[in-house]
């Protein structure tokens, strides 16, 4: 059984419709990409997904729970972890204040994080508003592993970093795959590197998912014909 489904979801900003249907899964344990060249509705499908948008139709169950209902608080307590497209760190909170800003009880702790990202514990004083870019995007990740996810989601975690630090957090989340066992859904666009980690794909285009499949599978003609790659 899945652990998150979506089914025909749509969805509007006002009187403008950005999803007319979307439909995407993932297991436990699994890593799932999310693609599509940029205005295509990765971001806004996420925001579904984490009830930060409504519903127009379709349908979103995480473990079975329907959770089109829910306020956003309600899904993120079901195990729902989001990292947010541009970060999004509290600027006057210190490393630790933001990671413990969110913390909920589990294995994903101060220690366990700054494991994962050890530039994190040498700049554990300082404030989020101080970090580069890279150093956030490491904060925000463990911000949303603190939460003790059983779903981590990332949009666009690599997005205009500079390329070591991109590869430190690649390095990390085929460490989370690797150890943690935990379901991951991510957007992206490095499809190199999301070879190493993904094991499916689900492509959108203009509000719509046009291919699914495993990674494997996403050959030159698809990616040619959907991503522009």
């Amino acid at each position: 059984m899945s652990l998150l489904q979506v089914e025909s979801i749509a969805a509007s900003y006002g009187a403008t419709q950005a999803l007319f249907d979307v439909s995407l899964d993932v297991a436990e344990g699994e890593v799932v990409a999310l693609m599509g060249r940029n205005g295509m509705g990765k971001s806004t499908t996420i925001k579904a997904i984490c009830r930060l948008l409504e519903l127009d139709a379709g349908r979103i169950a995480f473990d079975g729970t329907d959770l089109a209902r829910l306020p956003a608080f309600r899904a993120a307590q079901l195990g729902l972890g989001l990292v947010p497209e541009g970060r999004r760190c509290f600027p006057n909170l210190t490393v630790d204040e933001n990671l413990i800003a969110a913390a909920r009880p589990g294995p994903w702790d101060l220690d366990r994080v700054t494991a994962l990202f050890p530039r994190l514990a040498e700049r554990h004083a300082q404030s989020a508003a101080t970090l580069s870019g890279g150093e956030q995007q490491m904060l925000a990740i463990g911000r949303a592993l603190m939460t003790n996810p059983r779903l981590l989601i990332l949009d666009e975690a690599t997005e205009g970093l500079a390329p070591l630090v991109r590869q430190e957090i690649w390095r990390a989340i085929a460490a989370l795959k690797a150890d943690t066992g935990l379901a991951i859904l991510l957007v992206d666009k490095s499809l190199a590197e999301l070879r190493q980690v993904a094991d499916r794909a689900v492509i959108v285009q203009r509000g719509s998912t046009v291919w699914s499949g495993a990674f494997s599978q996403l050959n030159d003609e698809i990616t040619a014909r959907y991503i522009g790659v």
